[in-house]
């Protein structure tokens, strides 16, 4: 019995030297102890794989850098170019009348077609011309029976002058017979003024086209009973020659007037809507002469002989008007330009690596003017050298090139679309009309947007 209680004396203390809190404790750090341990591991583990590929990039880069890089060159060009200003404008007849009647009646059936060429002179339409034909014969009937009367006072007068000079009668009835003679002959020259004002009604009641033009739609049947100098009855337009009025800012007109004042003639050119088809070429007249104050615009009229009818009244087109022509200008694609960090314009130029190679090469530029697809240059590489149009975004200097083929361009003679100039301060390509179609985006762009700030002379307006 004693060595049972002992032992069962013992068991608590036991039990109490390890308690279940402290097993828990020591398990839970263990825990933490391997989840470090694997957090670490994975840490390491992406660590080394990005040193992995950072090492295989660098080594790839490396061995990319001696590879020749495929790319597209066009030649810089050397040929005559105009230097102009953009601006939209409106196509205006030169001369535009609304006929209306000079008197009332009934219009009668009209002796034209609609939408037909008359000559100024010709009889367009007919009012009814009988009453005012009757008014004529009255007043020409009045006119001859005081021209009798004239003739009778007269023969009276003369009888009386010769019985006076005889002394059968007094003077003063001879001088009375001379009064009345005096009288007729007013009344004579009172009805031959009737007669001419019922002449001239009856020939407005024939009515001609004041100008030579094109006619248009009649706005009055026949038939209807019409009012003198109220009703339209229709409009006539001149085509040949056409005008157009366009507007340039204020700070433009000095050098505009300042060549028109020289040459008395300034070449205008007219493009369609999209400012990519030539229509027509005239000359500008004159400058209005005042400045519009809420826009800062000054609006000018150019003539165009439109001998082949390309323009129409209300059309909008795109003017171009020439201040210069340079006969030996510097032109490569707007695609070729390069925009750098700074600001700075540049070509890449393909030279020769001097290993029988041919590598690329940096060459710094001056931009005259942007002219859509082309783009004029005040300084850069000479005529014949290569200039890369496509696939410079991955060349540097000195990167050894393969020429996979010559981009083939469109010549534009005469420009097609610049924009307003860039005095105006207005980004490239707004058209209004007036945005020029550029398919080099960005890098075209970038060149438009240098020459405009440049030289100010042509920005690209959209419609």
């Amino acid at each position: 019995m004693s060595t049972q209680n002992v032992t069962e004396s013992h068991l608590p203390a036991i039990a109490d030297s390890h308690p279940p809190g402290r097993k828990r404790k020591g398990i839970r750090i263990v825990v933490y102890l391997v989840l470090v341990i694997s957090l670490g591991l994975i840490v390491w583990r992406v660590y080394q794989n990005h040193q992995k590929a950072t090492a295989a990039t660098v080594t790839q880069a490396a061995s990319l850098q001696g590879r020749p890089i495929p790319v597209q060159v066009a030649a810089v060009e050397q040929r005559p170019m105009p230097i102009f200003l953009t601006a939209l404008g409106t196509v205006t007849p030169y001369m535009s009348v609304t006929v209306k009647a000079r008197v009332s009646g009934e219009l009668q059936p009209v002796k034209f077609t609609e939408g037909q060429e008359v000559k100024q002179g010709d009889i367009i339409m007919v009012i009814d011309p009988r009453p005012y034909k009757a008014a004529l014969d009255q007043a020409k009937g009045t006119l001859a029976h005081d021209q009798a009367l004239l003739k009778n006072a007269q023969a009276e007068y003369n009888r009386y002058k010769a019985l006076f000079a005889a002394g059968v009668v007094s003077k003063e009835t001879m001088e009375s017979d001379e009064a009345a003679q005096g009288q007729y002959q007013g009344a004579i020259e009172s009805d031959n003024a009737a007669v001419e004002a019922a002449q001239l009604q009856v020939d407005y009641c024939y009515i001609k086209s004041p100008i030579s033009g094109r006619i248009g739609l009649r706005l009055v049947d026949p038939g209807n009973v019409i009012s003198a100098n109220s009703t339209n009855l229709v409009v006539i337009n001149q085509f040949k020659p056409m005008a157009v009025y366009f507007t340039l800012p204020e700070s433009q007109l000095p050098q505009v007037l300042k060549k028109l004042n020289t040459d008395k003639r300034m070449p205008v050119d007219a493009f369609d809507r999209s400012d990519t088809q030539k229509l027509t070429s005239g000359s500008l007249l004159t400058a209005d002469n005042q400045i519009d104050t809420t826009t800062g615009t000054a609006k000018l009229k150019a003539i165009f002989d439109n001998s082949d009818s390309s323009l129409f009244p209300n059309q909008f087109v795109n003017i171009h008007l020439v201040l210069e022509n340079r006969p030996s200008a510097l032109v490569v694609p707007s695609a070729a330009i390069q925009t750098g960090l700074n600001g700075s314009l540049f070509l890449w130029i393909i030279d020769s690596d001097g290993k029988g190679g041919q590598a690329a090469k940096m060459e710094p530029i001056k931009v005259a003017l942007a002219e859509g697809e082309n783009t004029i240059l005040d300084s850069g590489p000479p005529a014949g050298a290569k200039v890369v149009v496509d696939g410079a975004d991955r060349l540097r200097p000195g990167q050894p090139v393969t020429v996979s083929g010559a981009r083939k361009r469109g010549s534009q003679g005469t420009g097609q679309g610049s924009g307003q100039s860039g005095q105006n301060g207005q980004g490239p390509a707004q058209n209004g009309p007036f945005t020029s179609p550029n398919a080099n985006a960005q890098k075209g762009a970038g060149a438009d947007q240098y020459g405009q700030g440049k030289n100010g002379h042509n920005q690209r307006p959209q419609p």
